[in-house]
């Protein structure tokens, strides 16, 4: 797999991210009744920078948890067929029941992962709405999914893909399209 080229570099991310934390309270009112819930593995450092962001914004913390989607994908035996899931279990130490829930990932791509989230979170409890925010939506929509909030939209062809990397996984922050 070769880069093809740097869509995000680190400024570019920080600046998305803050349009998406003024978005997000700005559609809500304010983060009243607001939790921001990542999605594994890098939407929980994303949820954790917007939190940070509608902070210094708002002047209040906003609620975040951790969700782990494994059990729940419909690629699951596909993905895992020699090895056992590895599951690291969710952290979500609100009641998420009539709150409004911000799911928060790196990627809209198929839809298949935001499917997964939806019926983890409802195994959790009844939000009053769910809201998806994304770092980057490259189209290829398998199921009818849509984000509420964006970075940036990168249209893709099915032969490259699109790669996320945040310094607490990765050592640096870019958003970057790969050749398969």
């Amino acid at each position: 797999m070769s880069q093809k080229a740097v869509v995000l570099d680190e400024q570019a991310i920080r600046r998305a991210l803050t349009r998406i934390a003024h978005e997000i309270i700005e559609r809500n009112k304010g983060i009243e009744g607001c939790i921001l819930v990542g999605i594994r593995t890098r939407g929980i450092y994303l949820a954790n920078r917007l939190a940070e962001r509608i902070q210094q914004i708002e002047g209040k913390k906003i609620a975040v948890g951790e969700l782990d989607i494994t059990l729940y994908r419909d690629d699951l035996t596909t993905k895992t067929a020699n090895q056992e899931p590895l599951v690291k279990g969710s952290d979500i130490p609100y009641v998420i029941t009539n709150q409004k829930v911000i799911l928060v990932d790196d990627v809209l791509y198929t839809g298949r992962t935001v499917r997964a989230a939806l019926d983890a979170l409802v195994d959790i409890g009844r939000p009053s709405s769910v809201q998806l925010a994304v770092l980057v939506d490259r189209g290829h929509r398998e199921l009818p999914v849509r984000a509420d909030y964006v970075g940036k939209n990168i249209p893709t062809s099915s032969s490259e893909k699109i790669v996320v990397e945040l310094t607490e996984v990765d050592q640096n922050d870019r958003v970057s399209i790969h050749e398969k």
